[in-house]
């Protein structure tokens, strides 16, 4: 596993209960990122954390100076850990992720983060289609309901949907404590 790398999607406290744009089962998520974490900082692996700041008019949560943009503590970046901050759902559109991936030497992603269907679906696209292998722990990944043609779809369905067409051809999905136990 030594080109194997953690990748640390948005979870930022505004998706928290109380924050601006809470997520359904985010705490529950936080914790199996944390688990995945402290796995990777005890195997002396690399760790590199997205943060989102929105900067496009009219946002409403994420804004750059706000408790909200914070990593949330559960996740929060130990010395030497790499941020990378990016204004757009993928997190190697615009920043130097991918260079500073391949400056590590990794060629495997293994991925928790927040929104599922935005920032997440995004990112292990586009780590896909740049030739990492992807592991997407899907405990350790949070939404919220969407709506679309005057329908409401569930969190749960959003969450199984798009993980459901990431697994496979993107990525291979799976419980935290799964991988964790093959690591």
């Amino acid at each position: 596993m030594s080109d194997t790398a953690l990748l640390i999607i948005d979870i930022q406290n505004d998706y928290f209960p109380g924050g601006t744009m809470e997520l359904e089962g985010a705490l529950a998520a936080g914790a199996k990122a944390s688990a995945a974490l402290a796995a990777f900082r005890a195997g002396k692996l690399p760790v590199f954390h997205v943060r989102h700041l929105s900067v496009r008019p009219g946002a409403t949560f994420f804004l750059p100076a706000t408790e909200g943009a914070e990593i949330h503590p559960s996740v929060a970046p130990a010395a030497g850990e790499a941020v990378i901050e990016k204004n757009f759902p993928n997190s190697f559109r615009a920043t130097d992720l991918k260079a500073r991936l391949d400056q590590a030497g990794v060629k495997q992603l293994v991925v928790a983060g927040m929104m599922t269907q935005m920032c997440v679906d995004s990112s292990v696209r586009a780590a896909a289609d740049l030739g990492y292998k992807v592991t997407l722990l899907a405990d350790a990944c949070a939404t919220r309901a969407q709506s679309f043609g005057g329908e409401s779809v569930p969190a749960a369905q959003v969450q199984r949907a798009f993980l459901a067409s990431l697994n496979g051809l993107f990525a291979k999905v799976q419980p935290t404590d799964e991988f964790l136990k093959g690591a």
